[in-house]
């Protein structure tokens, strides 16, 4: 379930993480634009993840997203994130395209692009400039300037849209559409949630050959198997990072009944849930398994990250 905007929400944040806190799962209501300023961050599809490293430019969307911040030796793990809620960050690319000419087209598109929720890749030398900046705004506690804000954050989205075409302007851009925005949120927000198909059209007001079209579209493979493979994607990561139930995790990650679950991991993965995660465990007997937790995060400026929610 997605959680509405909050007006109270910071926007602008600065946060530190002394020791890893392991895998944990953020429910993002806005979309994120941060920076890893320190040490190391993951992003986790199953047991499959993606490395986000210091001086990377990150774009998280709107739906859930499991990470891992792991600090760089004895210094602690440190990001910026700036969060634009769908209707903000519509309005900044509109703002900049009609006061200023700013050409927001955008003709890159790749597998990676529409197969997920996020995308990296390293800093240019004026998005470094730019968080480097932002880094010693946010060190003044006192100074809290909605202005200079709104300044910064339509900034940091004319710096990501004056590159070249790629995956991270292609996200950022990708918001101009707002009946796309609107059709992916309902999509990422439903992984999870045990309705049909149909029902689904119909909250994105579509007639059910025109949402399967469009859907094939932005994920490249038909609504039924991609609902699918996300569930057992998060099976996957469920069987190695949290000491639940079979049954548990297969009625958490919404299959009808257990021995469907089984199955279907079976077809998937060539083996059933049980031996997974005895062959996971088995190869990573040398080293601790890292548990499922709470986001947490404490800095000196702001405390807290986005709502945790499965």
């Amino acid at each position: 379930m997605f959680n509405h905007e909050i007006e109270s929400q910071p926007t602008i944040v600065k946060y530190v993480e002394a020791n890893c806190a392991g895998i944990h799962l953020l429910n993002l209501s806005r979309c994120a634009i941060g920076y890893v300023v320190r040490g190391t961050k993951h992003i986790y599809y199953g047991d499959t993840h993606y490395t986000i490293s210091r001086g990377d430019v990150f774009y998280l969307g709107v739906g859930n997203h499991y990470v891992e911040d792991i600090p760089d030796d004895a210094k602690p793990f440190e990001q910026i994130i700036v969060y634009y809620s769908p209707v903000l960050l519509q309005r900044i690319l509109l703002h900049l395209n009609m006061t200023y000419s700013i050409n927001v087209s955008n003709s890159h598109k790749c597998e990676h692009c529409s197969a997920f929720n996020h995308v990296s890749s390293p800093a240019s030398a004026s998005l470094k400039s730019f968080f480097y900046h932002t880094a010693t705004y946010l060190q003044d506690d006192n100074m809290h300037d909605d202005t200079a804000e709104n300044i910064k954050m339509t900034e940091l989205v004319y710096l990501i849209v004056s590159q070249t075409d790629g995956c991270l302007k292609t996200k950022v851009l990708s918001n101009v559409d707002s009946a796309h925005e609107n059709f992916e949120q309902i999509i990422y927000a439903n992984i999870f949630s045990d309705i049909s198909i149909e029902t689904l059209a119909s909250m994105c007001n579509r007639s059910l050959t025109s949402f399967k079209k469009e859907f094939k579209r932005h994920f490249l493979t038909p609504p039924h198997r991609w609902f699918i493979h996300q569930r057992l994607m998060q099976s996957r990561l469920l069987l190695i990072s949290t000491s639940k139930s079979i049954s548990e995790i297969g009625n958490e990650c919404t299959f009808p009944n257990t021995s469907h679950f089984i199955k279907l991991f079976k077809k998937e993965y060539g083996c059933t849930p049980a031996l997974y995660r005895t062959r996971h465990c088995n190869s990573t007997s040398s080293a601790a398994v890292t548990p499922l937790v709470a986001a947490s995060a404490v800095d000196s400026k702001v405390v807290g990250l986005e709502s945790v929610a499965l």
